[in-house]
């Protein structure tokens, strides 16, 4: 009991000694006169150097490209979900083509120039064959990218299919 009422003793005697020798004295920075300071950054450039420096460039002019084929070839990669098969599909443009049970029709392809992407963009049409899908209804109907190919999945389940890219756009 003695021990714990000294040590609470020494520690009051501490608190109320460490309190009367702090120093109370605040001390305070003269004031800077804010019309006298000078810039820290460097000075801008006048525009008549800056449009001298633009003259000097030239614009490259866009070239289409001419290729000896006129036809527009879709290059689509097919999966078997069951067999775990991959196939090559080389589609041109208007054409049909068979992919296991699915029919797919290539109606359009271009190429996207995004600044966050690049890449091909094709139009698909996809029909189920099977015996159960008597009435013949798309199973894909849209465009499909090959930057991203789930943005527009094919919903099958057996059959997947990507666009990888379109050849003489």
């Amino acid at each position: 009991m003695k021990l714990g009422r000294i040590s609470l003793l020494l520690v009051l005697i501490t608190f109320f000694n460490y309190k009367l020798f702090a120093d109370d004295k605040i001390t305070t920075v003269p004031l800077v006169n804010l019309e006298e300071l000078e810039p820290s950054y460097e000075e801008v450039e006048t525009e008549s150097t800056e449009n001298s420096n633009y003259k000097n460039i030239k614009i490259k002019e866009k070239r289409k490209k001419t290729s000896s084929e006129k036809n527009t070839i879709i290059n689509i990669l097919g999966l078997d979900k069951i067999t775990a098969k991959t196939t090559k599909i080389n589609i041109k443009l208007g054409e049909t083509k068979k992919f296991g049970l699915l029919e797919i029709k290539a109606i359009k392809c271009g190429k996207i120039d995004a600044v966050e992407e690049k890449g091909e963009a094709a139009y698909i049409q996809v029909k189920d064959l099977s015996d159960n899908q008597d009435e013949k209804v798309f199973v894909f109907n849209g465009w499909t990218f090959s930057s991203s190919p789930s943005l527009r999945p094919i919903d099958h389940p057996v059959y997947d299919i990507w666009l990888v890219s379109c050849e003489n756009v």
